[in-house]
Parts: C-alpha cells; sequence; structure tokens
C-alpha cells in the first residue's frame, strides 16, 4: 500500500544515499517532511546512513505487518488504535500527516535540528545526550525563527538577574521557590510557584539543583519525592526569561552547569515524581529522570517548544527517549500536541495513575 505523495522504503533509502554521496539534488530542503510506506517490501532502511539529513523522516505502516525501516524513520504513525511502540495511533492518518506537515512548516529550522538532536540520543551516555541538546538549543536561540517568537511577544522579556541574585531566596506568600524538607532519610523538593503554574525559571531551576545536589551528596537520604505545589505541577519555562541572557555561549554554559537533568541522572533511581495538572516542557523533562513516575489521572502532558523556534531545552530530548523512545518523543515535540495521563501511562511515561 502506497499513499500518494509517499515513497516506498526502498526509494526513499536510494535517494538518502545519493545525497549522503554528494548529489545535492537529492537533499531535501531544511524541515521538509518525507513519507516513507513502511509496508511495502525493501531494503533495510539504517538510521546511520541519514543521521545528519535536515529532513523529519514520517513513516505510515501497520504494526501488525512486520514493517520494514522503522529504524530509519523519525516518526511511526498508524491508524490501529493502542499500537505497540515505537508507533503513534491516530484516527485521522491522513489529517495527522496535513498537521503534522503545518507545524514542521511553520519551524522548518528547529524541527530539522530536532530530529538530527534525537537521532543521537542514548548512543552514549546522558550528559552526552544534555550537552548535544544544550548546544542545539542555543544556536536555535541566535536562529530566526526563535527571534521571530520573541519579536512577536506582547511583553518584552525582564532583564536576566546577576549572578549574586540568582542565588537569593525567591519569595512568594509560601516561601521560596522550592521547599526543600527533610525527614529521616526521605527528602521532599516542592516546587512553590503556583501564581505562574511553578513556571522553571531560573531560580526555581537553582534551588532545585540545591536539593538535588544534597541527595546526590548524601546516600544516607534513600528516597526523594518531587512535588508541585497548586494547580499544576509546573507550566515549562518561564517565558518573562526567554531570550534574557546575553548570548547564546553564555546560556549554554549556565544551561549546562546549573543542570538538574544531569543531577537527577545521579538519583534519579530514589526519585518519585508525583504529577497532576499541566505538566508542560520542563514540567515532563525533568520527572521522565525519575525512577517512578506517579501521576493523577488528570493530568495533561506536552511539548511546546517548536513553537518558539526551539526544541525542549531542560533535558527532554534525552529523558523522553529512554521513557518512551525516539518515535514517540519526535511525535510530542513536532506536533506540540497534548496527550492524556492514560496514553502517557501506556507509552511508559508515568508508571502509576493515583488520584492526587
Amino acid at each position: 500500500m502506497t499513499r500518494p505523495g509517499s515513497l516506498e522504503v526502498e526509494e526513499a533509502a536510494d535517494r538518502l544515499r545519493r545525497a549522503r554521496g554528494g548529489d545535492l539534488d537529492d537533499v531535501p530542503p531544511n524541515g521538509a517532511v518525507l513519507v516513507v510506506d513502511l509496508d511495502t517490501e525493501g531494503v533495510p532502511f539504517p538510521l546511520d546512513q541519514w543521521t545528519s539529513c535536515p529532513c523529519v523522516m514520517v513513516g505510515v505502516g501497520d504494526p501488525d505487518g512486520s514493517p520494514a525501516g522503522l529504524d530509519g524513520v523519525d516518526v511511526a504513525l498508524t491508524g490501529s488504535a493502542a499500537p505497540p511502540r515505537p508507533w503513534v495511533g491516530v484516527e485521522d492518518l491522513e489529517g495527522e500527516l496535513r498537521r503534522l506537515a503545518s507545524s514542521v512548516g511553520s519551524s522548518p529550522m528547529a524541527s530539522a535540528v530536532l530530529v538530527q538532536v534525537l537521532r543521537l540520543a542514548g548512543r552514549h551516555g546522558l550528559v552526552d545526550d544534555l550537552v548535544v541538546e544544550s548546544l542545539a538549543y542555543s544556536a536555535l536561540q541566535s536562529g530566526p525563527e526563535f527571534a521571530g517568537w520573541l519579536a512577536a511577544r506582547r511583553t518584552p522579556p525582564a532583564p536576566a538577574p546577576a549572578a549574586s541574585e540568582a542565588a537569593r531566596p525567591e519569595r512568594s506568600a509560601s516561601g521560596p521557590a522550592v521547599r526543600i524538607e527533610r525527614s529521616g532519610d526521605r527528602l521532599d523538593l516542592t516546587l512553590c510557584r503556583p501564581p505562574v503554574r511553578n513556571a522553571y525559571s531560573a531560580v526555581l531551576r537553582d534551588q532545585l539543583c540545591e536539593g538535588l545536589g544534597l541527595a546526590a551528596a548524601d546516600p544516607s537520604i534513600s528516597e526523594v519525592h518531587l512535588w508541585g505545589e497548586g494547580p499544576d505541577f509546573c507550566s515549562g519555562g518561564d517565558l518573562t526569561e526567554f531570550g534574557t541572557l546575553p548570548d547564546p555561549v553564555t546560556a549554554h554554559l549556565v544551561r549546562t552547569g546549573r543542570s538538574a537533568a544531569r543531577l537527577l541522572g545521579l538519583v534519579g533511581a530514589r526519585v518519585v515524581a508525583h504529577l497532576h495538572g499541566a505538566c508542560i516542557g520542563a514540567g515532563i523533562e525533568l520527572p521522565a529522570l525519575a525512577g517512578r513516575v506517579v501521576a493523577d489521572p488528570g493530568t495533561r502532558v506536552w511539548l511546546p517548544e517548536l513553537g518558539m523556534g526551539l526544541i525542549p531545552g531542560a533535558g527532554g530530548t534525552a529523558s523522553l527517549p529512554r521513557r518512551i523512545g525516539r518515535h514517540r518523543a519526535a511525535w510530542l515535540a513536532l506536533t506540540g500536541q497534548a496527550i492524556d495521563a492514560h496514553t502517557a501511562h501506556r507509552w511508559g511515561l508515568v508508571d502509576e495513575l493515583v488520584a492526587a
């Protein structure tokens, strides 16, 4: 079965091989969506032949047909309900392809960078993946798509806090940005910015790193519980701080030097993340590194960064593929569509559903 506009596996592999060999006529443009029909028999379609190709490869097919070429696509779509990993099941396959093409077309550069980064995820260690993500994120911060998003914002971003100010506790009616409480061998870390839905600010990040650093330095802490105060666990990056650091290089060094994701990689086996409400961007990228993720049935998860001309930057290109595979992680990031708690549970992004 070959859909209009799609390529059979062998044809797609030949085209990319020619492009790899220097035939520029066969190099798809940045952010192009190349649809490959995986139900046809063809040659193996290995990912390492086209890791740097700047297009989004979407495979369509039937999960029950042992399709060839899954390794060579970024997203695998099917009309089957509740398909196995790595497939994403959709009711309207043709409509989903149109929506995906529209989303990619709105941010072609960020889309191309996203799939390039995800193709590398898991090949090395977590820290390596976080460095690659941060470098790519910083490159996009200096690109035209992010600049266009910033220019369209109605309110200018607030000035970045000085280094000395970043270390100060951020106070609200309930206390600091992250409440750190220890009881015996248990450590509770609670995000405490409910008026802004626990937006992931620089101060919140630094205080979260402080709490996770405490667990990393003290093996007698056997369990760490991560919570969010208020109606939502975390609404993602604090948009008022986007674009406030002086340059992308400084942003990269700050991002990798003060990385909650890196610390979660050290202590994640001891961490239980308790999710509820909205878990956006960093609000799911970081919990995905916890040893156990418990979510309220009303939890919703999504990655909105592509619409800003960016990719997930709090560790999501490293953490989500480790839980749900790079194909489903790519679909979440490319489409910006939300999934509910039950889908997240079925995919393995959430380990248990418990009413908050």
